[in-house]
């Protein structure tokens, strides 16, 4: 199998916040990400899929495809938004990056396999800050 990667970027707002906990417990383990004003990240998505290369073109899968999907079923609804308060499949959800990134696997996944005659999605990277990143296999 080869894997294919393609990097998306964009920026959104959230804040770390427990509703059943106190002001001060949700400060005390989330520190300055339960700022009451939110705060921002300049995100990095890198989607990577698996599988054999067409024998008509070479290709796992067509990259600007890819890109399409990426941006049309994730980006364009994450992109300078607030992640808990504007977007629809983070409603009622804690706005991490491990709940984040498995949220956009659900949505990729089916799209992507669509898009690979043998193999499919593999890996979801998502890159909050340059030192902090998830990674995800869809288990």
């Amino acid at each position: 199998m080869v894997h294919v990667c393609r990097k998306e970027h964009f920026n959104a707002a959230h804040k770390l916040w427990n509703p059943n906990w106190s002001e001060e417990k949700n400060r005390e383990v989330f520190g300055p990400c339960a700022n009451s004003n939110w705060h921002g990240h300049n995100f990095e998505l890198i989607v990577t899929v698996k599988g054999k290369p067409d024998p008509e073109t070479g290709f796992v899968v067509d990259l600007k495809a890819l890109s399409r999907v990426i941006k049309q079923e994730v980006i364009e609804k994450v992109d300078h938004k607030n992640l808990n308060m504007d977007v629809d499949f983070m409603q009622g959800k804690m706005a991490s990056c491990e709940i984040l990134i498995m949220e956009f696997w659900k949505i990729l996944s089916p799209k992507v396999d669509d898009l690979v005659k043998e193999g499919g999605l593999y890996k979801l990277t998502l890159y909050e800050t340059p030192r902090n990143f998830v990674e995800y296999y869809g288990e």
